[in-house]
């Protein structure tokens, strides 16, 4: 059976699962089991910073290294010093003597520290301060648990032991049918005995667990239940910690020291597959091709060859390239997909060559300069995959989907419409309708707060009117919050430098793959009104338009159009400032709002701009006040026309389904 990636839970795992773990009753479903707090931390003795930290380069901080009489060297994503938070007499005295005393891995990109012995971590403030105290004699400078993380362990610790390993079923026939369920008839007991995976027979779910980095302690788990579809399996995770706490990397403590290549995998049976057929040091991501946290990237500096094959699909080759970067480049290898390199579970279940699809793996790093046989099989690559290119797909505009095809990484869209015409409510639904499909999105609302913008986006996620079933909230609040969604903090005008940093900044912690700009010109500030003002207007333009093709990252930029007479409709020249704006864009979308005095106004959503294949046209909009959505489904069939662009170039062929409607006059 073929396999599709796995999505989480209606709800999360709580305390309902580790109840039930202690003999208090099973619960049905994992849509039953529920979730423990997010993980923090809580420092003792470090003093807290106050106001927004600044940026640290990797030249500083090897500046105060030195300064400091630290000793380092270089790795390939981070710098290795020895731990502050080892015990040891005549530490500070004698400098270690060989790799592995290096323990605690600086970011060179952020400065973050991670301690591999202690699990201590921190921002590059804290170790500063943590420096400062060690200098002073100030014992247990580090950071510890919250009392409450112990109750996380605990539960963790409750389930575990009430899963069954596989292979000590009772019935055999039980044991053969969980196999086939999750597509691993073929990986052996001796395999799922070595990476310690388990069976929770009453909701017939395999149990991962967590281990600390040397195998000591149980830190976590992850839940994997299968539902057959057909032909294909869709698999349910769930997490213990919650997803955003859980920085696993499944089979970490089989890592020997020795050991100097990886196989990195997007999901667990991909990674026992993998081992079984290769023998080959194996680890999987935690959220899969979603996101790889920087706080991770320690444990993978002993390897000096790692090769990712996250999956079959575009979109798991594009998280291969970018978590490349990462990783720095020289030294990764890629699997790229194909009709004869799936993914390693279903490649192994075919019986193919895991070891030859792993030696023809493209190298990540590239010269400036390369030639079409380099590129050759990239751009057949696309010419075959031409649903999975055209970008990930609106579940609440599928309109949109007929005209732009798809959301694709690395392009600039503008968005604009009248005042007063709901631009930012809309905006804000177009992008949780991406948000929820996995599309890391990070939201620089310039003009309203976080707290109202993350009610009107709860409000549009819940599809209801929460302040009216309040005893409803939590449950929204946490299905909510798992999303990866991200704010910035900034209100009214900024600088264009100090943006582009924080989105560089969010793009390498969290894999941010699309951002959200609310509005320009409150971005900018009222108050600019010189003669200049086209002139900045133009470069920030220009600037996004360079984040986003160097970071393959998606920028929605909204624009206030020109004032205009309210009775035309707008049109890509109707954009504040000069022409750079569209003529940057990818794509422009013109809400249009056409007052009527007899009643409400009638809403139209227009692309006026598609750089992917041309495509333009219009399809109306039904508001729905309770739920603040625009993708209320419209009475009888959905108009879509396509129409001319404003180049005057005649429209292409309508896709399938659509039918004809006369455009708003």
């Amino acid at each position: 059976m073929m396999g599709v990636p796995p999505s989480r839970a209606p709800l999360r795992l709580l305390s309902v699962l580790a109840g039930w773990a202690r003999g208090r009753g099973a619960p049905r479903s994992l849509g039953a089991l529920a979730g423990p707090p997010q993980r923090h931390y809580k420092k003792e003795t470090l003093p807290a910073s106050e106001g927004p930290i600044p940026p640290v380069t990797i030249t500083e901080i090897r500046q105060y290294l030195r300064a400091q009489g630290i000793s380092f060297h270089d790795g390939y994503s981070c710098l290795h010093v020895p731990s502050l938070f080892v015990e040891g007499p005549g530490e500070q005295q004698q400098p270690p003597t060989g790799s592995a005393r290096y323990s605690l891995f600086i970011d060179k990109t952020t400065g973050s520290f991670v301690c591999t012995a202690t699990l201590a971590e921190g921002t590059w403030q804290d170790f500063q301060a943590s420096v400062e105290l060690k200098h002073k004699g100030v014992p247990h400078a580090g950071l510890e648990q919250l009392d409450w993380v112990d109750q996380t362990g605990e539960d963790a610790r409750h389930i575990w032991d009430r899963a069954l390993p596989l292979w000590e079923l009772l019935d055999e026939e039980e044991t053969r049918t969980a196999k086939a369920m999750f597509g691993i008839s073929k990986v052996s007991d001796a395999t799922l005995k070595r990476f310690g995976v388990r069976y929770l027979r009453a909701v017939r779910t395999l149990v991962f667990p967590w281990f600390s980095p040397r195998g000591t302690g149980l830190k976590g788990l992850k839940l994997l239940g299968a539902e057959c579809q057909g032909d294909t399996v869709r698999y349910v995770e769930n997490t213990l910690p919650r997803p955003s706490a859980y920085h696993n990397l499944f089979g970490l403590p089989l890592i020997g020291r020795r050991d100097t290549e990886v196989v990195l995998t997007g999901r667990e049976l991909d990674t026992l597959a993998l081992y079984q057929a290769t023998g080959l040091p194996s680890l999987s991501l935690p959220r899969g091709a979603t996101c790889l946290p920087p706080a991770l990237l320690p444990y993978l500096e002993q390897f000096k060859r790692i090769t990712l094959w996250l999956g079959e699909d575009f979109r798991s080759w594009e998280a291969a390239k970018l978590f490349a970067r990462k990783l720095n480049p020289k030294r990764c290898s890629l699997v790229r997909p194909g009709d004869q390199q799936l993914r390693p579970l279903e490649a192994f279940t075919r019986g193919m060559n895991l070891s030859k699809i792993l030696r023809s793996a493209l190298p990540a790093g590239h010269k400036s300069i390369i030639s079409f046989r380099q590129l050759r099989d990239e751009v057949f690559g696309e010419l075959s995959n031409v649903e999975q290119v055209s970008g990930v797909k609106w579940a609440r505009f599928p309109e949109l989907n007929k005209l732009l095809k798809g959301h694709r990484k690395g392009e600039l869209t503008i968005f604009t419409g009248p005042t007063g015409s709901g631009k930012t409510t809309f905006i804000s639904e177009y992008a949780l309708d991406l948000c929820m499909q996995g599309v890391n999105t990070l939201w620089g609302s310039f003009e309203i707060n976080n707290v109202r913008l993350a009610k009107i986006m709860l409000t549009q996620f819940a599809v209801r009117r929460l302040e009216e079933q309040l005893d409803q909230f939590d449950e929204w609040a946490d299905k909510f919050e798992d999303l990866p969604l991200y704010f910035m903090t900034f209100h009214g005008h900024q600088s264009i430098k100090t943006v582009i940093e924080t989105m560089l900044h969010a793009v390498y912690m969290y894999d941010i793959s699309h951002v959200v700009i609310d509005n320009l010109q409150f971005m900018m500030g009222q108050e600019q009104l010189t003669v200049d003002r086209l002139a900045v207007q133009d470069y920030i333009v220009g600037a996004f338009r360079k984040f986003a093709t160097d970071n393959s990252c998606h920028v929605s930029l909204v624009i206030h159009p020109r004032k205009e007479d309210e009775e035309r409709e707008l049109q890509t020249a109707s954009i504040f400032g000069s022409a750079k704006a569209s003529q940057e864009a990818d794509n422009v979308l013109i809400l249009q709002d056409r007052k009527l005095v007899t009643g409400p106004g009638k809403r139209y959503l227009q692309v006026s701009k598609n750089r992917f294949d041309g495509d333009v046209g219009v399809f109306p909009l039904e508001f729905s006040k309770a739920s603040l959505t625009f993708s209320t489904p419209i009475k009888g069939k959905t108009r879509l026309k396509k129409v001319k662009d404003d180049s005057g170039a005649p429209p292409k062929q309508a896709p399938a389904g659509g039918s004809g409607a006369s455009k708003k006059q």
